[in-house]
């Protein structure tokens, strides 16, 4: 039996198991959490080494029928615990009450998609490690400063320390995508709640990295920020140069 990769779908099965245990070991299950949610699992490249560690409840999810059917034949000791689900749309708190990690060889067409869900259950969602288009992870991991440093650098850095662990030869994929990958670790900080208002403060990044090459003082000009005097040093710089305090600081100036 083998289950055929769905271009619809996006999906680029990991050959390779060498690879594929480097990405299961790289989880560090922060907090001691137990369960784990794999996303896209395919085959089950991933699964296979996910499930010798029986410190894991270990849950699949995948929008694919015939990747599930497949995964329920090729690995009885899930049972249970094979979602056949678009995650995008699935309600993570309905299954689960304590915390989870979540890993995946992530679809490149809705990988940032998966990271905007998981920011919404950022309570419940204590690590991800996840596999993109490397161009896309070099971004995320970005710092200030530098000109891939965007809109989910800034998000997801305000609720997880993020690292960028290592890079995937196109030639390790059935079939091989055209551009390489990246795997990316998220482990949950300490900021349980920003301080400040959280929807503000989406906001602010999202409008600040819409106009980029603007300074701030125009890219938020709809908030009449130059009114703030507070501000005036941050007003001068572009969204890139402004880290995760900066925009705490400027969404608290603006709901003043």
């Amino acid at each position: 039996m083998f289950v055929k990769p769905k271009k619809s779908l996006g999906q680029h099965f990991l050959t390779d198991d060498n690879i594929a245990a480097k990405i299961v070991n790289s989880l560090t299950f922060h907090n001691n959490y137990k369960n784990v949610v794999e996303i896209g699992p395919g085959m089950g490249v991933l699964t296979k080494f996910l499930l010798q560690n029986n410190n894991i409840d270990l849950y699949v999810i995948d929008i694919d029928k015939e990747s599930t059917d497949f995964l329920k034949i090729k690995m009885p000791a899930l049972e249970n615990r094979i979602i056949n689900a678009d995650f995008l749309k699935y309600n993570l708190e309905s299954q689960f009450t304590k915390p989870i990690g979540i890993i995946g060889n992530f679809p490149y067409n809705i990988s940032t998609q998966i990271l905007f869900k998981v920011l919404e259950s950022r309570n419940l969602v204590y690590e991800i490690v996840g596999m993109f288009q490397k161009e896309v992870a070099v971004r995320i991991a970005s710092k200030p400063g530098n000109k891939d440093y965007g809109i989910l650098s800034v998000l997801m850095q305000a609720y997880y320390n993020t690292e960028y662990l290592f890079s995937v030869s196109e030639q390790v994929f059935n079939p091989p995508p055209k551009v390489k990958s990246g795997v990316i670790r998220f482990v949950r900080n300490n900021n349980e709640k920003l301080d400040c208002d959280e929807k503000l403060f989406f906001e602010v990044v999202k409008t600040a990295f819409n106009q980029r090459r603007k300074t701030i003082r125009n890219s938020l000009n709809k908030y009449n920020i130059d009114s703030y005097d507070s501000l005036s040093e941050l007003l001068k710089k572009r969204a890139e140069e402004l880290n995760v305090k900066d925009f705490i600081f400027i969404t608290n100036q603006i709901k003043m």
